[in-house]
Formats: C-alpha cells, structure tokens, sequence
C-alpha cells in the first residue's frame, strides 16, 4: 500500500486561494489513480477531483479548483482558487490500485471572513 500525507489548509477569507498538496510514499508503481475528496460537518464525503491520466472535477469546483501532480516528488496537488463558504470542509486526499484504497489523515479548510 501506500502513506498520504496533507498538507496546506487553514483559514482563508472568500475569495482567496489554498495550495494543498498530498506526499505519496510506498507502492506508489500500483497506484492506478489519485483524488482529492471533501467531507463537511453532517455531510458525506465527495469527490472533488481525480486524475488519471486525464483529470476530472465536481461541478461545484470545476473552473475553480485544478488537481496536478509532480511525479518527480511524488506529490499531488490540489490548487484552489476563489474559494467560498461552501468550499469548508475536512480535505482527504485518496489513492487506489486495482486491490486497495488509501486515504491520508485529512486537512482542514474553513473559508470565513
């Protein structure tokens, strides 16, 4: 399997940006694919974006948020912009194989003035 780490929330005001990023450690040659999911109080948790080899998004966060990642530091990012209220949540980021799935231990993002 692998290790996920977060790292990069905290507290911004609506309309600003947050930078996450997820460190990857392991079997990262089994990963078939990464995502970013959120979950907020009283919520279930959903996907905000995924990449393959192609990226996809939630509507909700679609010309907002862009997911990317830098294989040399095995690293996955979630880049957000414009951020609102709603965009508050705990932030987990996932990676799967064709056998398993692993989620980091979650980072908080509060969107407040």
């Amino acid at each position: 399997q692998v290790q996920l780490v977060e790292s990069g929330g905290g507290l911004v005001q609506p309309g600003g940006s947050l930078r996450l990023s997820c460190a990857v450690s392991g079997s990262i040659f089994s990963i078939n694919a990464m995502g970013w999911y959120r979950q907020a109080p009283g919520k279930e948790r959903e996907l905000v974006a995924g990449i393959t080899s192609r990226t996809n998004y939630a509507d909700s966060v679609k010309g907002r948020f862009t997911i990317s990642r830098d294989n040399a530091k095995n690293t996955v990012y979630l880049q957000m912009n414009s951020l609102k209220p709603e965009d508050t949540a705990v932030y987990y980021c996932n990676a799967r194989s064709t056998y398993w799935s692993a989620w980091g231990q979650g980072t908080q993002v509060t969107v407040s003035s």
